[in-house]
């Protein structure tokens, strides 16, 4: 039987002595790199954006012009990027962390993917002396910048005690769910198959409430203190109340996710109808051009083909 431990962070994690890269410094890969600064981390960032890199220096950091350049003499290298071909890059590829990662230091992966590629990409490095954890990541941009994500993690001891500190200055809560790599992997596309479940879900109902000529405002209320209410049906709608479709998590993120969810039930000849219904109204909404928007477009998407005004949208004839 796995036995999963989740250890809750109680007091600022403060020290010097830990060089650690952040590659990737996205909506969320920059708010866990300041994390780590004010943990006192050495940081050096990368992103293929050089104004995120100069945006992260002016903040004090350091920059770094590729991945390999940002992982020489780090102790731990924390992945933040959005899928598994962008990781094999990174890992693997012209100027990649493989390059420079001193033997003995830790890549920490918090891309969400399939369980198997993380096996196949943690077999790999660690054939080189290297240590890999796969610590995917849930909470949103703003409790990366305040530290206080959700890590689900798993992998060798060796590379929980190698990563603990910058985990524990990143998160609230680490999970650690086993000692193979792919099982923290695991866990997230379960999340991402209910996340992506219930974001369509309350795209649906608020339009739906939207049709009925319901005051929005007074749904939201009412059903996030009832039983129908969900963490994104609380987080989101008011995306769709302001009318604010700037992205904090991408409709595309979960074309991804809900994809990857997809294979992996077909592999295992499992169904999954409810993330499939789910993944279409996140592909209609990408190809209508909302793909890079906030994932709350669903609910536009909603109003437009049922011809339901929403706030902050063109009025409907």
């Amino acid at each position: 039987m796995m036995t999963v431990n989740a250890v809750q962070k109680e007091n600022p994690v403060m020290t010097t002595a830990t060089q650690v890269a952040v590659i990737g410094l996205g909506s969320m890969g920059f708010g866990m790199a300041q994390s780590l600064q004010r943990a006192g981390f050495e940081v050096t960032g990368f992103d293929v954006d050089d104004a995120a890199v100069t945006r992260f220096v002016a903040e004090g950091g350091r920059g770094a012009s590729t991945p390999a350049q940002a992982a020489q003499g780090a102790d731990v290298v924390v992945s933040v990027v959005v899928n598994a071909t962008q990781t094999e890059a990174i890992l693997f590829g012209e100027h990649g962390v493989g390059e420079t990662l001193p033997e003995g230091a830790v890549f920490v992966s918090s891309a969400t993917m399939d369980p198997d590629l993380a096996r196949k990409f943690a077999a790999r490095l660690e054939a080189t002396g290297r240590l890999y954890l796969d610590a995917p990541i849930s909470g949103g941009s703003v409790r990366a910048a305040e530290g206080a994500l959700t890590i689900l993690a798993s992998g060798s001891p060796a590379a929980f005690a190698k990563a603990r500190p910058p985990l524990d200055a990143m998160a609230a809560k680490v999970y650690e769910l086993g000692e193979e790599p792919g099982v923290g992997a695991a866990f997230k596309m379960i999340n991402q198959l209910l996340a992506g479940v219930h974001i369509a879900a309350a795209s649906e109902a608020i339009v739906f409430a939207a049709r009925q000529g319901l005051d929005l405002r007074k749904v939201y209320e009412v059903i996030t203190a009832s039983a129908g209410n969900s963490w994104m049906f609380e987080n989101r709608v008011p995306h769709v109340l302001d009318g604010d479709y700037t992205p904090r998590s991408a409709v595309d993120i979960f074309v991804k996710d809900l994809g990857i969810i997809q294979d992996m039930a077909r592999s295992a000849k499992f169904p999954v109808p409810v993330a499939a219904a789910a993944l279409q109204m996140f592909l209609m909404t990408s190809a209508a051009g909302m793909g890079r928007d906030d994932d709350a477009s669903v609910a536009r998407l909603y109003g437009r083909i049922t011809g339901t005004d929403l706030p902050g949208e063109t009025k409907t004839d």
